[in-house]
């Protein structure tokens, strides 16, 4: 499938790795998107409307930046994701940029979740507390500390 992304241009998905969420993302309109990333050694990706060529949001692997960062996913969000097993899902957190890095925030109280084998994912409240929603990005990293992150078991598209 093609995604005419307003921010990427012409965007080549296959459609086996576009994620499903049944019940959308927190404000953002859509059900279906795909990872988006210019490599897949960036700490960084975006999560891309596949029907919706406007909405593009970035995001990472919170760990890259929280080491001690913990996720418990409720009961009722993993059964929606067919969780049976932690090792199942992939951990995203939503990043705000701004004008300096200082100023960048991550929503660490509401990952999104995503079943790896399925293909599903959804927004939750993080059950470990806590978190906030604006916590400073590199509260505890400096950008040139962080290793580049790995998406594997979600696939990857690549923009140019």
């Amino acid at each position: 499938m093609q995604i005419e992304s307003s921010r990427f241009g012409t965007l080549e998905v296959r459609d086996e790795t576009v994620i499903e969420f049944p019940d959308g993302l927190i404000g953002l309109p859509g059900r279906r998107y795909a990872l988006v990333a210019k490599s897949e050694q960036t700490p960084f990706y975006w999560l891309h409307s596949a029907d919706h060529p406007e909405v593009a949001v970035p995001v990472t692997m919170p760990w890259l930046f929280f080491s001690g960062y913990e996720v418990r996913v409720p009961d009722e969000d993993a059964d929606e994701l067919g969780l049976s097993e932690p090792g199942a899902a992939e951990i995203f957190c939503v990043v705000r940029a701004a004008a300096t890095l200082e100023e960048f925030t991550i929503n660490l109280a509401a990952p999104v979740v995503v079943n790896v084998q399925q293909k599903l994912g959804r927004q939750i409240i993080n059950g470990a507390g806590g978190y906030a929603v604006r916590q400073p990005l590199f509260a505890e990293v400096e950008l040139n500390e962080v290793p580049a992150g790995s998406a594997a078991r979600v696939p990857v598209t690549a923009s140019s």
